[in-house]
């Protein structure tokens, strides 16, 4: 996990992903190993995501709720917390108030 506030030697794609008509809104890394991160903003609102390949969500601000893959429960993460996320997946998160910050980790 970053737990800092920058993230050293990386090229940053100049144009921004928006996505759910800018409720989340994010830039993608490519860290010099080849890796691939994003960092972004997610605004009150509740979202589903679905994911490709693994990922781990690293909240950096804020707060938000969670619920992979249609669990039926809801967890709370707070900046400092990350959550994994399977492979060929879903998860829907929940940001009520204040905007929350993360870093994507891929793969």
């Amino acid at each position: 996990m970053t737990q800092d506030a920058q993230i050293e030697g990386v090229a940053v794609a100049a144009v921004a992903n928006v996505y759910f008509s800018g409720k989340c809104v994010s830039h993608t890394l490519t860290l010099p190993d080849g890796s691939r991160k994003s960092v972004g903003v997610v605004l009150p609102a509740t979202l589903t995501f679905n994911t490709a390949g693994p990922e781990v969500m690293e909240i950096v601000a804020g707060n938000c709720g969670v619920r992979l893959g249609g669990d039926a429960e809801w967890r709370s993460f707070t900046a400092g917390q990350s959550f994994d996320v399977p492979a060929n997946s879903s998860f829907d998160i929940q940001v009520v108030g204040t905007p929350m910050h993360y870093v994507c980790h891929f793969g």
